[in-house]
């Protein structure tokens, strides 16, 4: 067990997402004696987010290891007296919670916050983005101030904030208006008034919903790389950490910066998968005979570990010019979209983490918290544990 989840009352964003179900699910079968987990969920009202946290966390094949573990029953049992799903959403002020008296039982009892909540699409509309992965990081940071107890904070960004770097990339944190083609000066505050005055210019133009989308989804990507980064979602995922260690004051915050996420290892059981991943994409079009290349280079260093959207495919063109056509423009959108991935040459310094799992080592914990990548043979690990796993989730 872990002692220092031992009694305490911890808050999780983003609760129906992939890595959050792994960290409740861990949790619960490692330290049963936790505290609480408030979990946010976005739903409105506690009927509806009850509904969400049984059908979307509860009900997946991932709990099954604990369920046979202690028992059907005790499981219930033990969710009803720790696990408290909240109705809420990261983009609004205090999450937009009604209930005022969970409201301030959080803010009495909370001692970690986790968030995972993010929009991870590269190409997500801009305002969608900020709100979220921008706005919705300060948001849990002005919520952590209003917490008594809180001791620390950890935000989970992606490894990618970095860009398109070459060689060893070192894992540092940025300073608030930085930026990476170091030639612009960006202003967060400039950046969402860009937003109003865009989305204001298409309003009159009584465009249909489509039509707005696909501007926003355009003008993020304009920003981003206006200011040196590759897409939307590593560019509002970078502002997001600035935000959080320009504002932190006294609060220790934690970033980890994920990079590619495939299936689980061996926790609770090997090859756990939910939707389609990154590399899983290629993979299946590949077996299905849908596709027999994919744009890249066989040099690339591609990082298989901790979330991005689908890798690029490219269809079998038909003969009719129409099919013909949108496929080579979708092509061509995917290509730009995930070229900083697919033509990736950096390594990223991991010398945080080994430190980190040094420390775990020394209080006897590296079996219960294992994280040690060295120890994956990487092509048992794809033919035995991840394929099987992905056209398992599949069919």
């Amino acid at each position: 067990m872990d002692p220092f989840l031992e009694g305490k009352t911890i808050f999780i964003t983003g609760a129906t997402g992939f890595l959050a179900k792994i960290l409740v699910e861990k949790i619960l079968r490692i330290q049963p004696n936790v505290r609480k987990l408030f979990l946010l969920i976005r739903a409105s009202d506690t009927k509806s987010v009850r509904k969400r946290f049984n059908d979307e966390v509860m009900q997946t094949e991932l709990f099954s290891v604990l369920r046979e573990k202690i028992g059907a029953n005790n499981l219930i049992s033990l969710i009803e007296e720790k696990v408290f799903p909240v109705a809420g959403d990261i983009s609004f002020e205090d999450f937009g919670i009604d209930n005022s008296d969970m409201k301030n039982k959080m803010f009495k009892e909370i001692d970690i916050i986790i968030n995972s909540a993010a929009t991870t699409r590269f190409d997500e509309r801009y305002d969608i983005a900020m709100d979220i992965n921008v706005l919705g990081a300060l948001n849990v940071l002005k919520f952590a101030k209003r917490c008594e107890n809180v001791k620390i904070i950890v935000h989970v960004s992606t490894a990618y904030v970095c860009g398109e770097g070459e060689g060893v990339i070192p894992e540092k944190s940025f300073t608030l208006g930085e930026t990476l083609n170091k030639n612009s000066k960006l202003n967060i505050d400039v950046e969402r008034e860009v937003i109003d005055e865009k989305l204001k210019e298409l309003e009159a133009q009584s465009l249909t919903t489509k039509e707005v989308t696909i501007a926003m989804r355009d003008l993020g990507i304009q920003r981003a790389n206006l200011h040196g980064w590759p897409n939307t979602y590593s560019f509002t995922k970078a502002m997001g950490e600035m935000l959080l260690g320009h504002y932190k004051e006294e609060l220790k915050l934690v970033i980890i910066r994920p990079t590619i996420i495939t299936s689980t290892y061996k926790e609770p059981f090997p090859g756990w998968i939910e939707g389609v991943k990154t590399v899983d994409s290629f993979i299946l079009a590949y077996g299905k005979g849908v596709m027999n290349f994919c744009f890249g280079d066989p040099n690339t260093k591609l990082d298989m570990i901790v979330e991005l959207a689908n890798l690029l495919l490219w269809h079998r063109f038909d003969k009719i010019h129409k099919d013909l056509k949108r496929k080579i423009d979708m092509a061509i959108r995917l290509s730009e979209l995930y070229k900083p991935y697919l033509l990736f040459h950096g390594s990223f310094d991991d010398a945080n983490t080994k430190r980190l799992r040094m420390t775990m080592k020394e209080h006897k914990m590296d079996d219960v918290l294992n994280f040690d990548p060295s120890c994956i043979n990487w092509e048992d690990y794809f033919m035995k544990t991840h394929l099987p796993g992905a056209v398992n989730h599949i069919f």
